[in-house]
Formats: structure tokens, C-alpha cells, sequence
């Protein structure tokens, strides 16, 4: 990672590893080594997912039912779920489905989500009474998706 102002390095760097076999690996043999005069360190930033969290996680993705009737809602807190977002559209219209998009292969919310509806009009009262409503403590962006 660089400083954006004085391009000079901060000093730490990411790895996306592909299993956490490889990860542990990386911290057995590399964690205290040296590069360039410097003891590194190597850890993990974020605790893997178990692969039941995964299938879960995959399953609510295949629940979404897609509509040409539906909205982007941006802004959103990193506690909010797929059921809290159908609840809070519901008060505005049928909600066919919602879903809260995440980090690949992580349960890390990535801040958006959509919400299908059965009809425009439910899309229009959504966007004209929901957007800058505040939900989970954050005022949320809604527009079409």
C-alpha cells in the first residue's frame, strides 16, 4: 500500500490467498522473516468463512427473486440483513424479495442491496418515501436498480 499524496509505501500489503490451508502456510513459514532489513509480519485481517457460511450465504443469493420492479438501496449500515431490508420496504409496497450484496466469499455486508417489488408504483412510493430514510442508524440511498 502507497500514500496517495507522497507515494512513498505505508509500509503494509494485502494477499488474497486461495484456501486457508495456504494462508496458515504463509504465516508458518514467512511470520518474522526478513525483506529488505525489516521483520515482517504475517496474520490474518479477516477470519475465513466456514463453508457451512458459505452455503448459507449462496443459498439467500439463489432466494432473490428478480423483478424488472426493483431498487438499488446504497448507504447501507454494515448491520443490516436481508430481512431488514424486506421489513423496511414492506411498509411501502409488496416486496417480492431483497437481498444485501456481500464481500465474496465473506459474510462482510458491501454496503447495498436490492429490493424487488411486484409493481412500478410500489418502486415509486419506495424511492420518494424511503430515500434518506435513516435505517439501522444510517441514512439510506434508494433509486432505481
Amino acid at each position: 500500500m502507497y500514500d496517495k499524496y507522497s507515494g512513498r509505501s505505508r509500509r503494509f500489503a494485502f494477499v488474497t490467498m486461495k484456501t486457508v490451508e495456504d494462508a496458515n502456510a504463509a504465516i508458518e513459514n514467512l511470520n518474522g522473516t526478513e525483506i529488505g532489513g525489516r521483520e515482517i509480519k504475517v496474520n490474518i485481517t479477516e477470519k475465513p468463512l466456514d463453508s457451512i457460511d458459505l452455503s448459507l450465504l449462496q443459498a439467500e443469493e439463489s432466494q432473490f427473486v428478480d423483478s424488472p420492479h426493483k431498487v438499488y438501496v446504497g448507504n447501507l449500515a454494515k448491520t443490516v440483513t436481508m430481512d431488514m431490508l424486506k421489513d423496511f420496504f414492506a411498509k411501502k409496497g409488496k416486496v417480492l424479495s431483497a437481498k444485501v450484496s456481500r464481500v465474496p466469499g465473506t459474510s462482510k455486508s458491501s454496503g447495498y442491496g436490492f429490493v424487488s417489488f411486484s409493481s412500478e408504483e410500489d418502486v415509486e412510493a419506495a424511492i420518494s418515501s424511503l430515500n434518506n430514510a435513516v435505517l439501522e442508524g444510517q441514512k439510506i440511498r434508494v433509486n432505481k436498480a
